[in-house]
């Protein structure tokens, strides 16, 4: 067992043994939080038309409406899991879930185009301040022994997120309840929300870094502003044909981030207390992780997007209908997230290998199949799909706990912030390389739209392959973790 492991049980009492009970009651409580934060970010996909067509809002506010809340989302992460090891985690988690409520009432009631922007970057700041306490309060709070089967449920609620928005999107603007159209994906936040906020201060328990002193705010400032110059470009660029600040912004962006490095380290060493200790990226199964978390939300990201737009804008399929084609997939991913939590003790990180290699092969496969000539079907495509979920159930779910088992209890905060950033910054990557890719042959395709979209995906099949590839090496690198004692 890792000496991070051992502090972590050493500060749980309740972890004495790997039979030790799971506090399901606040483990659910927080995973609702985490469900709803990755929710928000592909719902709104599905009522981007109806919101444009309502508020007369142009491409370019559709655009923000999108965009507004990962970018704010991404830059705020670590700060969010930062202010919570100084004053406290369940604390930090219930004002995120707060102004995430609320600001999701102000995007329902949204009048303009322009408040509904800025409601939803406020919505970004307030999951910015509760999903890297989701992270922490498991890892703090559950047993070493039962830690990979409570991420294999976390992986769940992640992966269901992810690929049930466009559904649940769709089944929510089909209905129409009480004439809200479009509104309705924002008010089912509300009640989610406060439900949410009863039960987790009564349930969760207040934990802290004992050690932190104050907030790095010239830290804090420095990443905000190289996230953000990384973020934003990567965002508008590809929409507004890469102009030249585009490329001033990214590398505006390494500096600032060679900057930051600089700065932590002196903090560090002159024995204050750093936003990020650099010492964390020494530990090779959290760098490899941040890494791997990178590739991966690339990939998902920005390939179900396509997908969407395949379905939709090629085959001419509504919004509940495109969604209804994740369905085997979100099932399978259920089955397959399920299965790994209980492999992982047993036979380690083998699990993950080959869940990364079977989540490669399903993108390849895509690719073979549409490029072998038949027209894209929602049939033809569904059997792919499912094949990458057998492999994303066994990798994702597994990856977060591979990631965070060697961390330090007293840097809980500051790596889950870490990781849920490079979440949010792996989307807006793989919307950048993988969009413009796809997006490049769907609108030079021709007349034809089923021929273009199929083209298009395959060829985003094709490279969303190419980077689970790179992503299977890089799981073969992680360390070897034991399997845990029963």
């Amino acid at each position: 067992m890792s000496h991070a492991s051992q502090s972590l049980r050493a500060a749980d009492p309740a972890s004495s043994g790997p039979t030790a009970e799971v506090p399901w009651t606040a483990v659910a409580t927080v995973m609702v939080g985490m469900f709803m934060a990755i929710l928000d970010s592909f719902i709104v996909v599905v009522a981007g038309p109806a919101v444009q067509e309502d508020l007369g809002a142009t491409a370019g506010e559709l655009q923000w409406v999108l965009a507004g809340y990962q970018l704010s989302y991404a830059v705020f992460m670590i700060t969010g899991g930062r202010l919570a090891d100084l004053y406290g985690r369940k604390r930090l988690y219930l004002i995120g879930t707060a102004v995430f409520t609320l600001s999701s009432v102000a995007c329902a009631l949204a009048g303009s185009a322009a408040v509904l922007i800025v409601s939803r970057i406020v919505q970004g700041f307030g999951a910015a301040l509760m999903v890297p306490q989701v992270f922490a309060i498991i890892t703090l709070t559950v047993a070493p022994a039962a830690r990979a089967r409570v991420f294999g449920v976390l992986g769940v609620v992640i992966g269901m997120a992810t690929v049930s928005g466009q559904l649940v999107g769709g089944l929510l603007i089909g209905a129409d309840l009480f004439g809200s159209g479009w509104r309705a994906v924002f008010w089912v936040n509300v009640p989610i929300g406060l439900v949410t906020m009863v039960i987790a201060a009564r349930s969760v328990t207040e934990s802290r870094a004992e050690q932190t002193r104050r907030l790095d705010v010239p830290g804090v400032l420095l990443l905000s502003a190289a996230l953000l110059l990384l973020t934003f470009p990567l965002i508008q660029g590809r929409e507004m044909g890469w102009p030249w600040w585009t490329w001033v912004c990214l590398a505006g962006s390494g500096l600032a981030f060679v900057l930051f490095a600089v700065l932590e380290r002196g903090v560090d060493r002159r024995g204050g207390e750093p936003l990020i200790r650099l010492s964390l990226f020494s530990q090779r199964s959290f760098s490899l992780g941040i890494v791997l978390v990178l590739a991966v939300y690339a990939l998902l990201t920005s390939y179900y997007l396509s997908l969407s737009i395949s379905m939709q804008e090629g085959l001419g399929m509504s919004a509940l209908g495109a969604g209804l084609v994740y369905t085997p997939a979100a099932v399978t991913f259920f089955v397959c997230s399920m299965i790994a939590g209980k492999l992982v003790p047993k036979y380690g990180r083998r699990v993950l290998e080959f869940g990364a290699v079977v989540l490669a092969l399903g993108y390849l496969t895509t690719a073979v199949v549409l490029l072998s000539g038949p027209r894209l079907t929602p049939l033809l495509v569904i059997p792919t799909l499912m094949l990458q979920s057998v492999g994303g159930g066994l990798l994702i779910t597994q990856l977060l706990n591979s990631v965070l088992a060697r961390v330090d209890p007293q840097t809980a905060g500051m790596a889950s912030g870490s990781l849920s950033t490079a979440q949010q910054v792996g989307g807006a990557l793989g919307v950048a390389v993988v969009g413009a890719v796809f997006f490049h042959a769907f609108d030079n395709g021709g007349a034809d739209r089923v021929e273009a979209a199929g083209h298009a995906f395959a060829l985003t099949s094709l490279t969303t392959f190419g980077i689970a590839a790179v992503a299977a090496v890089l799981v073969f690198l992680l360390p070897k973790t034991p399997p845990a004692k029963g």
